[in-house]
C-alpha cells in the first residue's frame, strides 16, 4: 500500500468565545488538515495546529512546509511503516513537529482502517474505558471566571483547568475566586503558560495557594528554564507539570535526570504526532512520571488522535482535549463521544471519525493537492 496522493486544507475553526491564555488572544484556531489518500482508496486524516510560541511554526510556515516539503517526500511511501515515515520527515525537515503531526496522524488513521481497527488497538489495546472531561477556563476576572466555573458544574462537569499568567496577584485572585466558588470537592488544575516567568514568582504565588487542594501547577516558568522547575519542586507540596518545556525525547530526558517535575503534559502538536508520543509516554513511564495529554484546541481530528494515545497508556492520568466542545462548527463528529462529565471512544476503524467534507470547504482559507 503506497500514499498517492496529499491534499492540504488551511481551515478557520471558529470558536464559541476567544480562547485567552497568558501570551495571546485567538478569536478562532487556524488549523492545517491532511487528507491522505492511497493507490488502494484508502483515506486517512489529519491536523497540524501550529504555535510559534513553542513549537516556532505559524500556519503559513506550516502549510507551505507541508505543501513544498513533507507531502511530496511522502507520496509513494507505505503509510504503515511508522518509523520509516518518521525517518525520512526527519531527513526532510529538522524540527517542525506540528507539520509532521499532520502526516503521522493521518497513516495511523490509513493503518487502522486497512485493519479494520480502531488506532488504540494499534498502540497496545485499549486500557482506559472512559476519561473524565476537564473543562479549561480562559484567563477573565476572578468573579466572570468563577460564573464560568460554577455554570459549568451545573452541566456536569467535575474538574477545570484554570488559565492564568497575567500577574501573580491577579492570579492568585483568580484562583481563588474559582476555589471558593466550586467548594473543595471539583478539580482545580492552573496553568500558567510560562507567565509566572521564574521561579521567585512562583513561589512568591504558591504561599498563597498551598491550601487550596491544587490537583497542579503547570508551566509557571518559561520553556527552557528547567532548573527553575527543579527549585519550585524541591520547595511546595503543589505537583508540578511541565507542558510548554517537554517537546521531544531529549527534553524529558533532561527532565529526568534533574528530577525537574512530578507530570508532563504530552502533546502530539509538540511532538510530531502518535509515534513519537508514544515513546515519550513510555520514557516517562520507566521513570515514573505521570503523563496528560493535552491539545493546542485541535479539531476532533487531532483531538481524536490524542484520545486513542491516551486510552491505550496506564501512564496517561488525564486528558485536557477540548476543542470540539469549544468550536460552532467542526469538521469532524468527535463531539458526540463527549457525554459529560466524561468521554468515551467508540469502536469504528482508524481514529473513528466521519468527516463532513462540506463544513471543511466551508472553512478552507486555502488548499493544495500534491501527487
Amino acid at each position: 500500500m503506497k500514499i498517492k496522493q496529499v491534499e492540504i486544507f488551511e481551515v478557520n475553526l471558529p470558536l464559541i468565545k476567544p480562547f485567552i491564555i497568558s501570551y495571546a488572544t485567538y478569536p478562532h484556531i487556524r488549523s492545517i488538515i491532511v487528507k491522505l489518500t492511497t493507490e488502494c482508496g484508502v483515506v486517512g486524516w489529519g491536523e497540524s495546529v501550529p504555535d510559534e510560541h513553542i513549537t516556532g511554526e505559524t500556519p503559513e510556515s506550516t502549510y507551505a512546509m507541508l505543501k513544498n516539503t513533507l507531502a511530496p517526500a511522502i507520496v509513494g511511501q507505505n503509510p504503515m511503516e511508522f518509523e520509516k515515515i518518521h525517518e525520512l520527515m526527519d531527513k526532510t525537515v529538522h524540527r517542525a513537529p506540528a507539520a509532521k503531526a499532520a502526516i503521522d496522524i493521518a497513516c495511523y488513521d490509513i493503518a487502522g482502517k486497512k485493519l479494520g481497527v480502531p488506532v488504540y488497538q494499534l498502540l497496545g489495546g485499549r486500557y482506559h474505558e472512559k476519561f473524565p472531561v476537564t473543562h479549561v477556563l480562559s484567563i477573565d476576572e476572578p468573579e466572570k471566571m468563577a460564573d464560568e466555573a460554577e455554570e459549568k458544574i451545573k452541566e456536569g462537569y467535575r474538574s477545570f483547568k484554570m488559565k492564568v499568567g497575567l500577574d501573580v496577584a491577579g492570579d492568585v485572585k483568580r484562583i481563588q475566586a474559582v476555589r471558593e466558588r466550586v467548594g473543595d470537592d471539583i478539580a482545580i488544575r492552573v496553568d500558567v503558560n510560562q507567565g509566572w516567568l521564574n521561579s521567585a514568582n512562583t513561589l512568591q504565588a504558591l504561599r498563597k495557594l498551598e491550601s487550596l487542594d491544587l490537583d497542579w501547577l503547570e508551566q509557571p516558568v518559561v520553556q527552557d528554564d528547567i532548573d527553575a522547575m527543579v527549585e519550585i519542586k524541591s520547595k511546595t507540596s503543589v505537583p508540578q507539570m511541565i507542558d510548554e518545556g517537554i517537546r521531544d525525547m531529549y527534553d524529558l530526558r533532561q527532565i529526568i535526570a534533574k528530577r525537574a517535575a512530578d507530570k508532563i503534559n504530552i502533546k502530539l502538536m509538540k511532538c510530531g504526532g502518535i509515534y513519537p508520543a508514544m515513546k515519550l509516554a513510555h520514557m516517562a513511564e520507566m521513570a515514573g512520571i505521570e503523563c496528560q495529554i493535552g491539545s493546542m484546541v485541535e479539531s476532533s481530528i487531532g483531538s481524536a488522535a490524542g484520545f486513542h494515545v491516551a486510552f491505550s497508556k496506564k501512564i496517561i492520568k488525564s486528558v485536557e482535549l477540548t476543542g470540539p466542545v469549544k468550536f460552532t462548527k467542526d469538521i469532524g463528529d468527535l463531539k458526540e463521544s463527549y457525554i459529560i462529565p466524561y468521554i468515551q471512544l467508540n469502536e469504528k476503524p482508524g481514529l473513528g471519525l466521519s468527516i463532513d467534507e462540506t463544513i471543511l470547504a466551508e472553512l478552507t482559507q486555502n488548499s493544495e493537492i500534491v501527487e
